[in-house]
Parts: C-alpha cells; sequence; structure tokens
C-alpha cells in the first residue's frame, strides 16, 4: 500500500474534515426537523381527536356494533386518520380500516399503552409499528363520556415526515458536494505550494542525511514555516558537526575495547548494560551480551553483583578475584568503579584473565619445590652414608660396599634428574633438531619391548603390541617417538600391577597415526588428568618414588610429541586403567 504524500494528506485532511462536518450538521439537522414535525403532528392529530370524541358525544346511535362502525368511518374521512373507538372492556367496537365482519378478529386493545395513558390520565400518546398496517404510526388516544365508547383513538402513519426529511436530506447532500468541490479546490492550491516549499526543505535534509552539512543557498521565506525551516536547518547543522564527533569518539573507544584483552562491561544506574566488548562474553563464557540485559544475567555471581551495586551507590570497592560459575578452571580479577556526569551515573567493571598467571606461578612453586626436594632426599642420604664412612675408621668391608653402592644409587637419580631437566630445556629452547625419516611404528614397539623386558618379566607383566600396515609409512623422528613410547610404557609397568596386561597398538585415523599405550592398573582421578603432563607432577607421590621415577617422564613426552607436531592426550578406560593416545600425521 502506497503512502500519500504531503500534499496528499492535506486533501485527505481537508476533504475529511469537510466532510464530516457537513454529514453532522446533516444529521443534526434531519433529526431536529423530524423532531419538530412530529411535535407538530403530535399537536394536530390530538386536536382531530378531541374533535372525533366530540362528534361521538353528539350523535347519538342505538349502540350497536354496527352503527358505530359506521360512526367511525364518518369521522375518518374527516380527520384523514384511522378512527377506532374501544369499549370499557377494551373490545373494538368501531374502526374506521376495518369492516364489520374484521372487527371480531380485532386483539383486546385494553392492553395498548395509549389506551392505558389515557383511562389514567385523560389522554395517551405513543409511537410504535403497526402489525396491522404494517408501518410506523402515531397514536392519540382520549376518554369520551359515552355509555357504549371508553376510548377514542386516532393513528397517523409517519410516512410523511420521512418523506419531508428525506426532501430536506437530499438539498443538504446537493450542499454537501458543492462544498467540497470548493473546498478540494482550495485545498489543492494550498497544497501545492505548501508542497513546494517542503520539497526545498526535503531536498537540504536529505543532502544532510547523505553528510553534506555545508551551508545552504536556498531562502526559506520570512513566515512561519520559513523561521522553523531556518532554526531547523541550524540545529541540524549542528548536531552533525556533534554526531560527527561522537562517532570518531565511538569508533577509537570500540577499537580500543575490541582491541583488549581485559573485559569491561558498563551498566546504567538500572544495572542494565550499555556497552559491553567481546572479551566480557569469553571470559564469562556467555555466548552474547546485550544491550539493557541486567548485569545479574550475564555475571551469575553474587559477590561481583555485590561490587557494581557498591560502585552503582558512587563507591569505589576493593579488588576481587573470582572463579566464573561457568567455568570454575579460570581466574578472574575484577575491579569495579562508579562513573557520574551531570545528568547520570553508572558503573565499570573491569575484568583480568589471571588463569595464565596463576597457573605458571603454581607450577614456579611446584617445580622449585619438587627439584629442591628431589635433590634433598638423595643428598641427604648421600651425606649421610658419607658420614658414616667418614666416622668409622675401619668400616667392614661388606658394610662399605652396601654404603658405596647406595651412594651409587642416590647419585645415579640426581643424575638422571639433572639429565631430565635439561633435555627439558633443550626441547623447550627447540635445540634438539628434528630429523625425520621414513619410520615403521612396530620396529618402535619391538625395541621398546625388548628395552624393558626384564622389568616387565620381573613383575610377571604380559606385553600385547598391534601396528596396522598403514603405520609403516610413517614420516617422523624415530628416536624421538622412541623415547616417548618408551616412557609411556615404563610409565605402564611401574603403575599396573603384577600379572596384568599392557597393551601397545598403533592404527591409521584420517592420514594420522594414533599409537595407544593401555594397562590395567589403578587408572587416573579426574582431578589429576588436566595435570598429568606437568613437571613433577605424580598422582601417588610414595609409588613414583619408591619406583625410581623423577616425575618428569610424562612432561619430557608431551614435549617430545609437540616438537613432532603431534599431541599426546591421557583417559581412563572404561574396563579399568589408563590410556594414553599420542596422535601424529603421517608425513
Amino acid at each position: 500500500m502506497t503512502v500519500p504524500g504531503l500534499r496528499g494528506r492535506t486533501l485527505l485532511a481537508v476533504f475529511g474534515v469537510s466532510a464530516v462536518a457537513l454529514v453532522v450538521a446533516t444529521a443534526l439537522i434531519s433529526i431536529a426537523l423530524r423532531d419538530q414535525l412530529l411535535r407538530a403532528i403530535e399537536r394536530n392529530l390530538l386536536a382531530e381527536t378531541r374533535l372525533a370524541a366530540a362528534l361521538l358525544t353528539e350523535r347519538e346511535t342505538d349502540g350497536s356494533v354496527a352503527a358505530l362502525d359506521r360512526e367511525a368511518d364518518r369521522i375518518g374521512l374527516l380527520t384523514s386518520a384511522r378512527v377506532t373507538f374501544v369499549a370499557a372492556d377494551g373490545r373494538v367496537v368501531g374502526d374506521s380500516a376495518e369492516d364489520l365482519r374484521a372487527l371480531g378478529l380485532l386483539d383486546n386493545h385494553g392492553s395498548r399503552p395509549e389506551v392505558i395513558a389515557a383511562r389514567r390520565a385523560g389522554v395517551g400518546i405513543e409511537r410504535r409499528h403497526s402489525a396491522t398496517v404494517g408501518t410506523d404510526l402515531l397514536y392519540v388516544a382520549i376518554t369520551v363520556r359515552s355509555p357504549h365508547v371508553a376510548v377514542v383513538r386516532l393513528a397517523l402513519p409517519l410516512t410523511d415526515v420521512d418523506d419531508q426529511v428525506a426532501a430536506v436530506r437530499r438539498s443538504l447532500l446537493l450542499a454537501l458536494a458543492v462544498a467540497l468541490a470548493c473546498a478540494l479546490a482550495l485545498a489543492w492550491v494550498s497544497s501545492m505550494l505548501l508542497a513546494r516549499r517542503m520539497k526545498s526543505i526535503a531536498a537540504v535534509a536529505r543532502r544532510y542525511a547523505s553528510g553534506d552539512f555545508s551551508e545552504p543557498t536556498r531562502d526559506y521565506g520570512t513566515d512561519e514555516l520559513g523561521t522553523v525551516a531556518r532554526v531547523l536547518d541550524e540545529t541540524t547543522r549542528q548536531l552533525g558537526r556533534r554526531m560527527s564527533e561522537l562517532a570518531e569518539d565511538r569508533a577509537r573507544m570500540e577499537a580500543m575495547l575490541a582491541g583488549m584483552l581485559e573485559g569491561v562491561l558498563v551498566v546504567d544506574p538500572d544495572g542494565r548494560v550499555l556497552l559491553a566488548n567481546d572479551a566480557v562474553a569469553k571470559l564469562l563464557r556467555v555466548e552474547a551480551i546485550r544491550p539493557g540485559q541486567s548485569y545479574g544475567d550475564i555475571l551469575g555471581h553474587p559477590d561481583i553483583g555485590g561490587m557494581l551495586g557498591q560502585a552503582l551507590d558512587g563507591h569505589t570497592p576493593d579488588a576481587l578475584e573470582f572463579s566464573p560459575p561457568r567455568d570454575p578452571a579460570r581466574t578472574v580479577f575484577a575491579r569495579a568503579a562508579p562513573i557520574t556526569t551531570a545528568r547520570s551515573r553508572g558503573a565499570v567493571l573491569v575484568l583480568h584473565d589471571i588463569t595464565d598467571l596463576r597457573r605458571a606461578d603454581r607450577m614456579r612453586r611446584d617445580f622449585v619445590a619438587n627439584v629442591s626436594h628431589e635433590l634433598r632426599t638423595p643428598l641427604t642420604a648421600i651425606q649421610g652414608y658419607v658420614e658414616a664412612l667418614l666416622d668409622d675408621d675401619e668400616p667392614e668391608p661388606e658394610e662399605a660396599d652396601r654404603f658405596l653402592e647406595i651412594i651409587a644409587r642416590h647419585a645415579n637419580r640426581m643424575e638422571r634428574l639433572v639429565r631430565d631437566l635439561l633435555r627439558l630445556a633443550r626441547i623447550e629452547g627447540g635445540q634438539e633438531p628434528v630429523a625425520k625419516a621414513p619410520t615403521a611404528v612396530s620396529s618402535i614397539f619391538a625395541d621398546v619391548v625388548t628395552e624393558l623386558a626384564p622389568a616387565i618379566e620381573d613383575k610377571q607383566q604380559r606385553m600385547v603390541t598391534h601396528a596396522e600396515a598403514g603405520t609403516a609409512m610413517l614420516m617422523t623422528d624415530a628416536a624421538k617417538l622412541h623415547d616417548a613410547v618408551r616412557n609411556l610404557v615404563e610409565n605402564a609397568v611401574a603403575y599396573a600391577p603384577a600379572g596384568t596386561r599392557i597393551e601397545l597398538a598403533a592404527r591409521v585415523e584420517a592420514a594420522r597415526v594414533e599409537i595407544t599405550v593401555a594397562d590395567e592398573g589403578p587408572g587416573i582421578p579426574d582431578t589429576d588428568l588436566s595435570r598429568i603432563f606437568e613437571r613433577f607432577y605424580r598422582v601417588d607421590k610414595a609409588r613414583s618414588r619408591e619406583s625410581g621415577g623423577t616425575g618428569l617422564g610424562l612432561s619430557i613426552v608431551k614435549h617430545l610429541i609437540e616438537v613432532l607436531g603431534g599431541e599426546v592426550r591421557a583417559a581412563n578406560r572404561p574396563t579399568g586403567g589408563a590410556v594414553f593416545t599420542i596422535t601424529l600425521p603421517v608425513s
């Protein structure tokens, strides 16, 4: 549907107002004319009814129905109205519109409203539709002093009144059509002049909308419309300049917020979001943040909500470190501050992700503690046995040999620890070059099983190996892959109970080789799975030290596989035990 322009709306408005005014005037005149005519007819009919009553009382009849009906017919010819005689018991004993035979079929008129009113007050007037003649009638009834007739009633149809009103209405409609034509012509001229000026103003507005806020050269005129146009023109150009400045400021601010790693959330006094960058949604693990959304629905943390509440009250709360409810593993540092201007206030919340910082700090502390502990334990043992040998001037040869064996074992343990630490440092520093060559995984499996055969036999464990044919085409550094697989198998042999089975398998999956080492041991607690590849991290610290491990084997595996372009992950088997999976590209 096409919306009419200003000119069309002006024409429609003038035409509509004129039409409504003339239609209402026509209706009011018609109603007033009808009421005046009805009142005049009532007065005339009342006079004729009294005349009919006087004629009835002056003329003597024998009282029969036939005589009374003839008298009603005679009076009806004189008055041009329907004359009805009603007896005291309500029977119709004469009617100018009915013959003598039909009188007996008429209803009893004692209950008619005009008859009842006439008996009560002497005169009764009623307007209603007559079922007998099928039209609207005006009834006037009066009481008479006659031994045979109690009430004389005259009825007159109202069709004459409607005909006169219709004639007046036709005249008014003709006048309405002429007036509308004149109004349409005047409105056409006025709308044309107005539309011409509005088009010039609209052209300037379109130029402003396109971004051109230069000074217009057109004169708007000196009347009220010109004054309004000039004021709006100046206001628009000022707003345009301010909008350009605001757009530049907002673009700079959004660019800065988008480039920030910190999350920034700005709320109004009602706690509704005004501004939020993408970092907030990422830190709090929400899909999207919409302007106008309540901050309580976004944060989901009562302490942070309390901080924003204090900031909205004008206070600067202390900083808070918390974990988002949707991501408990993450650590976030939050600060809130009030925003107060001349006309409004609000609050800003800044979120810093310090998860990596806390993890690095924890790993640093754990590393220092673990290295200190791992070195202190063998050093203490070495120092103790050396002092024992020095204190004994002539030690027994067997005892001296046992002490020296213990000292050598602890020295070897320290040497392995230092060697593993140095290798980790070389791998992380990129000092171990990768020499890739065609490698068959089955040959690596065979070498690892051969090297660890004494330990496997000592615990009466059984090794099961399986390598698919496609794994013979693996392009990788065989030595580094051998060390990674050996560490995983050695770890499985150390933790799996005696007499259990260790599975070593390889298969090709979507241009990648998956190598799995599975055991039937106690498995890994779910809380330790995410940290199992950290340096010195042990699930069972007592058993690890008893087995002679340095706590760096799985960390070395992780770094070796990453150097080879793959990944390693740990999980628990549904049937019990742990499974480590190495994934490498085929080439």
